[in-house]
């Protein structure tokens, strides 16, 4: 975009002084933004109107016809006093030049066309950019147009609006709390490929991810420039596997190796949409876990713990060199299928948001009009936000939580990301407590959400702040799509409020 503006001075592309015309005045608004392929089809048309060349117009100018017809293509964006240089060798002004619209219908679809060839869906097909001729019609244009506006508009319908995502997560969800999370044919496919590299027992080891990738005839590449936005890369075609030479301290390295394997196993396609996506994480997440945690193993191992009442996440992440997080999830596929235990589990930024949750031990969590927990605020009063206020992050918190569907126990630790603090939470049932480590704690809370008033802001806080105060969210922005509609998605408005009350000037 070029931008109409008396004030730019002369430079190397304007015309020299003695071509230059202060006769030809324009009346534009400093500022104006005039769009270069438009701008450029209007110089052609009135060259053309008056019979002139390309060559002919750009001697009139003193410039090389190659920069003329960068310029009548939109590739160029001239200054001001040239565009006035070109309007006198035209019989015309700045004016009309400059005039928003296409000059002709003809005009305007090489203009459409020329900018879908530019655009990120003409990109991501593939193609190469081609010249639009005099020889092709009105209707080929218009055709070419009509095809690309209704591939945008499929690739746009695609793209999962925040409603659907939430609607999407609220139905996996529930089909998730009907299984009680547990998925005997991914058990299957974990078992059958730890036995055909000949796992015997013990940790996965990465040597072990290796042979399971070979066996799956990927091989492993280990690269400088991943994509950022990716954890690994396939190559279908050739067998490989793209990782990251710098691995991040807080995650397995091998689970991001097992989880391309798994959407491999899986025969995942491309996602038709979001909640295609979301399943085909979820069972990629899941896969996974069974594999780094075998059931038969982990099965045998709860069952011990829970025979001894010492039932504990630490001591399952370290029987079996896993992430806190991974032995979590785990920990809720055979909790109910294999133990007899309903359970929730939560995973809270510490801005409050909810970022993952599940449960069938009848804890209510809060919830958007569409069943959606993903990106709600958890109660200020559970272990998943009162963790946060511990300063011993070594030890595991433990909690009573009193609330209107009765008294619940968790256990919560504090696991560290790029985009901040998390708090990885799994609770059950007081019934239940009995089996788990830490049942002995002296720590209870009180919840009585979702009843507003049990996180509302005290009385007259939101009254006194509610029009005067502004934060900016520190919930991570991949998150955002999966949030509730709201003034600050993400913002816990009370700990504002409360926080603004404390900070105001006084006097």
């Amino acid at each position: 975009m070029i931008t109409a503006d008396r004030s730019i001075r002369a430079s190397a592309f304007d015309p020299p002084a003695r071509t230059a015309s202060a006769a030809v005045e324009a009346d534009v608004e400093p500022g104006t933004e005039v769009d270069a392929l438009t701008l450029g089809r209007r110089i052609r048309e009135h060259r053309t109107a008056r019979s002139m060349t390309l060559g002919e117009l750009a001697a009139a100018i003193d410039r090389a016809p190659s920069q003329v017809s960068a310029i009548e293509n939109g590739k160029r964006e001239p200054r001001l006093s040239m565009l006035r240089t070109i309007a006198l060798a035209l019989g015309t002004s700045v004016d009309e030049l400059l005039k928003p619209d296409a000059p002709s219908e003809r005009a305007a679809l090489e203009i459409a066309v020329e900018r879908a060839q530019r655009g990120p869906v003409f990109s991501a097909l593939g193609l190469e950019p081609f010249r639009v001729a005099k020889g092709m019609t009105d209707q080929t244009l218009a055709t070419i147009l009509a095809l690309h506006n209704e591939i945008d508009r499929l690739h746009r319908e695609r793209a999962a609006t925040p409603e659907e995502a939430r609607r999407a997560n609220a139905l996996l969800r529930a089909e998730m709390r009907a299984r009680d999370n547990f998925y005997p044919e991914l058990e299957a496919k974990a078992a059958e490929l730890l036995e055909a590299v000949g796992h015997t027992g013990g940790p996965v080891s990465h040597q072990l991810v290796a042979d399971m990738a070979s066996h799956l005839g990927y091989s492993l590449h280990y690269v400088g420039d991943l994509p950022h936005s990716t954890r690994s890369v396939t190559d279908k075609r050739n067998g490989r596997i793209y990782l990251p030479t710098a691995q991040s301290p807080s995650r397995d390295s091998r689970s991001p190796i097992l989880q391309a394997l798994a959407s491999h196993l899986l025969g995942h396609e491309e996602p038709g949409g979001y909640a295609e996506f979301l399943r085909q994480r979820i069972e990629t997440n899941y896969l996974t876990a069974a594999i780094l945690l075998p059931e038969q193993a982990a099965v045998r191992f709860l069952t011990e713990a829970k025979n001894l009442r010492r039932i504990s996440m630490e001591d399952l992440r370290d029987a079996f060199a896993v992430s806190y997080e991974t032995a979590a999830h785990r920990f809720t596929n055979l909790a109910t299928a294999r133990l007899g235990i309903p359970v929730h589990f939560t995973k809270v930024h510490e801005s409050g948001t909810i970022i993952k949750a599940y449960e069938n031990d009848r804890v209510r969590f809060p919830s958007d009009a569409l069943g959606a927990i993903e990106g709600t605020t958890m109660c200020r009063n559970w272990t998943a936000r009162t963790v946060f206020d511990v300063e011993d992050r070594f030890s595991p918190w433990y909690q009573y939580t009193d609330t209107p569907s009765g008294t619940f126990w968790c256990t919560s630790r504090i696991e560290k990301a790029k985009e901040g603090e998390y708090s990885v939470s799994v609770g059950v049932p007081f019934e239940h407590v009995k089996w788990f480590r830490g049942r002995e704690t002296p720590h209870r809370a009180v919840s009585r959400c979702p009843d507003p008033a049990c996180c509302q802001a005290p009385s007259g806080l939101a009254e006194r702040w509610a029009d005067a105060s502004w934060p900016a969210a520190r919930t991570p922005t991949s998150l955002l799509a999966a949030l509730p509609t709201g003034t600050f998605p993400g913002v816990d408005q009370t700990e504002v409020f409360t926080f603004l009350e404390a900070h105001a000037p006084r006097g």
